[in-house]
């Protein structure tokens, strides 16, 4: 029987990302699981976490997150604190490990990309990594179309691009994995 690591995976790149970046409050991390998840697909045909992107204006968003920010389940609870930090006149939260990073439902792959995201941005604020998250012909721009796509789900697809020289076998992959997911729910 397949079982789905997915909720593991997603707490746990919350804490390595919490742990080895400065900054890291809600627009971050959701910029960085997006980067991670979309990246990883487009080189496998999976992602990381499984969660599933809509388009805001404010980028991508992967809803199931967003909703819990502000009552997070206790699995999520017990891995992060979520610290408030009043600027002038607006407040910073700011994600803080509870516990140490584990990293053994990770492929090599995965924790490849998520250390390289992590040097990359990890003095970023969340401002800078739109300029990533937003590209123009990506993923996101595709779906947000100057608000059209408001809410609407980002397709993992999207990320694979025609140039790419294995883009049939990773497209193939995607469908068979998830042809497999759709067989397991039923």
């Amino acid at each position: 029987m397949l079982k789905s690591r997915n909720r593991e995976k997603l707490i746990n790149v919350a804490v390595y990302f919490a742990a080895r970046t400065h900054h890291c409050g809600k627009i971050k991390l959701i910029k960085l699981l997006y980067l991670l998840d979309f990246e990883h697909f487009r080189q496998t045909g999976a992602s990381v976490t499984g969660l599933e992107y809509r388009a805001m204006k404010m980028g991508p968003v992967p809803m199931e997150l967003y909703q819990e920010w502000d009552a997070l389940e206790p699995d999520l609870a017990e891995a992060i604190d979520i610290i408030p930090e009043k600027i002038v006149d607006f407040v910073r939260e700011t994600v803080h490990p509870k516990r140490a990073f584990d990293d053994s439902h990770f492929t090599r792959r995965e924790l490849r990309l998520m250390a390289n995201l992590a040097e990359r941005f990890c003095d970023d604020f969340s401002k800078p990594m739109i300029n990533v998250t937003h590209a123009e012909r990506g993923p996101w721009a595709a779906i947000w179309d100057n608000g059209q796509g408001n809410l609407e789900r980002i397709p993992y697809a999207l990320a694979i691009r025609s140039e790419d020289p294995h883009a049939e076998v990773v497209r193939e992959v995607a469908a068979e994995l998830e042809a497999i997911r759709l067989a397991h729910a039923h």
